[in-house]
């Protein structure tokens, strides 16, 4: 689960220490008290009331999360306000958006937007004012969008902030997220991009955690501080990632009290300018500890700034294990910042500073200057390195030790890293040529046998006689309008099968089957010889197998309708019936046409039907339309319908065949998930509107037409079920996705969702329910708010690929491969695209693979469960 996968993230220690006063630990991710999705677009959005309102009844220790859901990942909003204990989330894949609007962040003088002698007329676009315990945390983005136009205007907040510097003016332009006189405040694992100003204000905050935080704005973006601390006490930025257009990090002391006790360790720094304390610094700043820092690029490095106008004491600063690289002013101390052209009466005064296993390892100019005699700098050097030819200048300083001038590269080689690029998922993987190859027909059928240690055992069917043109010689004729001898000559497909099973032995009967419409079932039992159905007709909808059965079908509706055709069939078939018979409803297992459990079972040139609700009528004379009131003591929950039902039977094949259906049309199951069997549709046309291919086995759809009914919200052709063990799932090849039109519907299509068996004990994602849990166990249950799930559910992770296929123009271009129910629901989970997916989603969890599941290492090249390969978008 993406919130699992969080908490398990290895960062590096497991706490921060140092002079903040606090224990700090990492931090780990609330309960979830709403889920809100997003949308694809971001134009016309103002997403505030809704966010805010489940900020507002949100109970402390509990999280809004703000998530992704297929491609609704984005949400836009006006300025929010976070309350006691609560956290905002936003999830991995999810970016809220500043509103651009300047109207929605003004005070009231109307002046947000503008450029005043002020500065002072926006609001936040997050506030934490007087809060206690309130949280930003999640894997998702936060994006101020600071270098998008300004709604109603002709420039961008950051042209508006350059042109005020131009002018000697002051920019109004919204900071991104200001604590002000809060408690206990929490950044976890955020990701801050592109904020109009501050990304990051504290005022007079006790007690501030940024843990595993990015920042991200360019280097130009003028006033975009990364983390300001001011006038506030223990505070930490630990495992950080800080590359902006101003300060990285600035602390500051005003008129409000000293900042003290600050931790700043294990980050890293990219363009901005620096390490920074100060200017203001009239408050005092004392303990702070920067440790494990590298900087790479950035103005300035290790920076202590203030003047008489705005100085004060800094004491008790250690800077210790410190990288620093194509660095202008590595090391840059000074008590004359900006010195107005009248001394003042506030006097900077840095004493008891201390450097410890520092390097600098590019030239550059070495700054140490006290004020005068009286306030001197006081300086420790203890193994402090500095490139050759660096600039180093000296006033007013007490310094103990020396700079030893030297190439320091080697020691920082190994800390100088990229900066990280955001972790994205392609929505639409591609397969390689080579991979491709993997997936050729013959390749995929060749395994067969236990999951996971399958044995191989060649198989071609367009090489069988089936899938030529020429007839089949016949062993037995069905003809609804001919006599019938019970012999050869049969006047139902059932009665043909019948005699089949009944003589038994194992050479391949065919059975021929006259035009017409044949209202029946259709149950070919396990231990069944080889057969063959060839409808005779000019094209596959000359001969109908039909019948009209459904998931809420009672047992007693069943026998009244069916009792009659299977009196006198044999005891196998027979055994079929029964096991259906005395059921309250079939569910989704019983309803099929065509029921097959044979192998080496095919047909050819015919049309197998289950016309429930098909044409707006259903065999329930109290439904309308999809709406049947349920009959069942409770036990329907669809209206499920199976045109054909392959159980368990090998080497089933299928030539020129319509299947036809709305919701689970084609169920192609292995029996109990612990073998691999093989199935192959050449020249077929299937249809259906809701996950209408669907099971667990492999299955080979070449040159197929694979269409996709409107009428609902989502239709998706594939709920693939297939054990990650297995080597294959569905392979589409050469086959042709179309689609009723959207319509008043609107319907979306979309390829495929990894059936996750409606599971509602889940480890994805956020649950917003109170107390809840899910462990791993021997049966799938749920009871509010605890539940089990097994291990083998977990494993099924379904898998299908499509290749050299047309695409129709109504599939979804973005994300056609969807997750299993909206994030925040009992029975989602993502899409994974393949074993990394599976790995990471499970990392650290109770249901990690490489130790609670018992699964070893991660698969090395990664298997593949989805993927696309040179298909073709129309």
């Amino acid at each position: 689960m993406r919130r699992a996968a969080l908490l398990a993230c290895a960062l590096a220690a497991a706490h921060a220490h140092a002079q903040d006063g606090r224990a700090v630990r990492e931090p780990v991710l609330p309960p979830a008290c709403a889920v809100l999705t997003g949308a694809a677009s971001t134009s016309g959005r103002d997403d505030a009331a809704r966010i805010q309102a489940a900020i507002d009844k949100c109970a402390p220790g509990h999280a809004v999360v703000l998530a992704a859901s297929n491609d609704g990942r984005n949400f836009v909003s006006g300025p929010l306000q976070l309350r006691d204990g609560v956290t905002l989330l936003v999830d991995t894949g999810a970016t809220l958006y500043a509103s651009t609007d300047p109207r929605l962040y003004d005070r009231g003088a109307g002046t947000c937007g503008t450029n005043d002698a002020s500065g002072r007329g926006c609001r936040p676009f997050i506030t934490l004012d007087g809060v206690r315990g309130a949280s930003i945390m999640g894997g998702g983005t936060i994006d101020g969008q600071g270098g998008q136009t300004i709604l109603g205007k002709t420039e961008t907040w950051w042209q508006i902030a350059r042109r005020a510097q131009k002018e000697k003016s002051r920019q109004n332009v919204p900071r991104l997220i200001q604590a002000d006189k809060a408690r206990d405040v929490t950044l976890y694992r955020i990701r801050l991009v592109n904020s109009p100003n501050f990304h990051v204000t504290l005022n007079s905050v006790d007690g501030f955690t940024a843990w595993g935080v990015t920042i991200d704005t360019p280097h130009d973006a003028r006033n975009t501080d990364g983390i300001d601390p001011i006038s506030s006490r223990n505070v930490t930025i630990a495992h950080s990632i800080i590359r902006t257009g101003d300060d990285n990090v600035a602390i500051k002391a005003g008129s409000a009290g000293p900042t003290e006790n600050v931790s700043i360790v294990h980050n890293r720094f990219y363009s901005g300018h620096g390490m920074s304390i100060g200017s203001e610094t009239n408050g005092g700043v004392h303990r702070v500890l920067v440790e494990d820092l590298t900087m790479d690029g950035t103005t300035s490095g290790l920076r202590i700034k203030s003047n008489d106008m705005r100085g004060g004491r800094v004491d008790g600063i250690v800077y210790r294990d410190v990288c620093l690289r194509d660095i202008r002013s590595p090391i840059e101390v000074t008590t004359h910042y900006e010195q107005p052209s009248q001394p003042g009466n506030l006097v900077p005064d840095y004493a008891g500073i201390r450097m410890e296993r520092v390097r600098s390892t590019t030239p550059g100019r070495i700054l140490l200057q006290g004020y005068d005699d009286v306030h001197p700098l006081t300086l420790a050097l203890q193994d402090v390195a500095i490139a050759p030819a660096s600039d180093v200048k000296e006033e007013h300083a007490r310094v103990t030790g020396t700079f030893d001038v030297r190439d320091a590269r080697a020691d920082c080689a190994a800390r100088f890293l990229p900066f990280p690029a955001p972790a994205t998922r392609d929505p639409r993987p591609q397969l390689t040529a080579a991979q491709a190859r993997g997936f050729d027909y013959r390749e995929v059928l060749k395994y067969v046998g236990p999951v996971g240690n399958e044995r191989v055992e060649p198989w071609d069917p367009l090489a069988d006689p089936l899938a030529a043109a020429g007839p089949l010689e016949a062993d037995y004729t069905v003809d609804a309008h001919a006599a019938a001898d019970g012999a050869t000559r049969f006047a139902t497909v059932q009665a043909a099968v019948d005699r089949a099973v009944a003589a038994g032995g194992t050479r391949r009967v065919v059975i021929r089957i006259a035009p017409g419409t044949y209202e029946e079932l259709v149950y070919v039992p396990p231990g069944a010889p080889p057969i063959t159905l060839d409808g005779a007709g000019d094209n596959p909808g000359a001969v109908r197998i039909r019948a009209a059965l459904d998931a809420s079908t009672t047992g007693a509706a069943y026998r009244s309708r069916y009792a009659a055709q299977f009196e006198h069939a044999p005891a196998s078939v027979r055994a079929m019936y029964d096991a259906l018979k005395g059921l309250p409803a079939l569910q989704t297992t019983g309803s099929a046409t065509v029921w097959v459990r044979a192998d080496g079972f095919q047909a050819r040139n015919l049309t197998i039907e289950n016309a429930y609700n098909r044409t707006g009528t259903t065999t329930h004379p109290e439904c309308s339309g999809d709406n049947c009131p349920d009959t069942t003591g409770g036990s329907r929950v669809h209206h499920q319908a199976v045109a054909l039902r392959v159980d368990g039977g090998d080497k089933a094949q299928f030539e020129r065949v319509r299947l036809l259906g709305l919701q689970d049309t084609l169920f192609l199951n292995s029996q109990d998930g612990s073998a691999t069997v093989r199935r192959f549709f050449h020249d077929t046309h299937i249809e259906g509107d809701v996950d209408f291919i669907f099971g667990d086995t492999i299955a080979v759809f070449k040159d197929c037409d694979i269409h996709a009914i409107g009428g609902r919200s989502a239709s998706y052709v594939a709920a693939p079920d297939t054990n990650r063990r297995a080597k294959y799932g569905f392979v589409f090849d050469g086959c042709r996705f179309t689609s009723d039109l959207p319509g008043t519907a609107a319907t979306r299509y979309y390829f495929a969702r990894q059936w996750f068996h409606n599971e509602r004990c889940t480890p994805y994602g956020f649950i917003p329910v109170d107390g809840y849990a899910c462990k791993l166990g021997d049966v799938d249950v749920y009871q509010a708010p605890r539940g089990t799930i097994r291990k083998r559910t977990l494993e099924t992770v379904g898998k299908a690929v499509i290749l050299r296929s047309r695409i129709g123009p109504h599939f979804e271009r973005a994300t056609p491969w969807s997750e299993w129910n909206r994030n925040g629901t009992l029975a989602h989970r993502p899409a994974q695209f393949g074993s990394d997916d599976y790995w990471d989603n499970l990392a650290g969890t109770p249901f990690d693979p490489a130790t609670a599941l018992g699964d070893g290492p991660r698969p090395v090249p990664a298997d593949i469960y989805l993927g696309e390969y040179d298909n073709t978008q129309e």
